[in-house]
């Protein structure tokens, strides 16, 4: 069985906020802004998602992230995995990630979390996506049950939950 409706159409660009940023699908040819946003961010980054998904490692280099991105962006042609990147207006800065993807663990069938960059933590951009986002997948995707990681219950809650079948 299919995690998404087999006629389902992820959104392409979403506004966030009034501030003219935006989401759309993450590509390869993002990789120089996602390198800065993400190397930028690391240390952050990976206390939140590195027990979990070993992510963003210390010695990833542009082609790594190229590749990443390569797969993410395949992955979101089939509608297996979704990756979304907050753009600025021109998309000459990228601001953050949010993540939709199929349940790793029990009691969900989704499982959604976002980041933003180290200089946006605690502003107007960041609260911004935080509300954005629930509303978003309440309104645009197919969710009965999703779970936002790091809101609805901790990354060490989500990993002691059991895994799906």
């Amino acid at each position: 069985m299919s995690w998404l409706p087999t006629d389902f159409a992820a959104p392409r660009r979403v506004v966030v906020g009034d501030q003219g940023t935006h989401l759309r699908p993450i590509r390869p040819d993002d990789t120089d802004l996602d390198m800065i946003a993400v190397m930028g961010s690391r240390d952050r980054l990976w206390s939140i998602y590195g027990r979990a998904w070993g992510w963003p490692p210390a010695d990833m280099t542009a082609d790594d992230d190229r590749v990443d991105l390569a797969r993410h962006a395949d992955e979101m042609t089939r509608n297996e995995s979704f990756n979304y990147a907050l753009f600025d207006r021109d998309e000459t800065r990228l601001l953050g990630c949010v993540y939709v993807d199929p349940p790793e663990r029990v009691g969900a069938d989704a499982e959604i979390s976002w980041w933003v960059v180290d200089d946006l933590v605690g502003t107007r951009a960041e609260h911004e996506l935080g509300e954005f986002v629930p509303g978003w997948i309440a309104d645009r995707w197919p969710f009965a049950r999703p779970r936002y990681i790091g809101i609805d219950l901790s990354w060490d809650d989500w990993l002691a939950l059991p895994e799906v079948g």
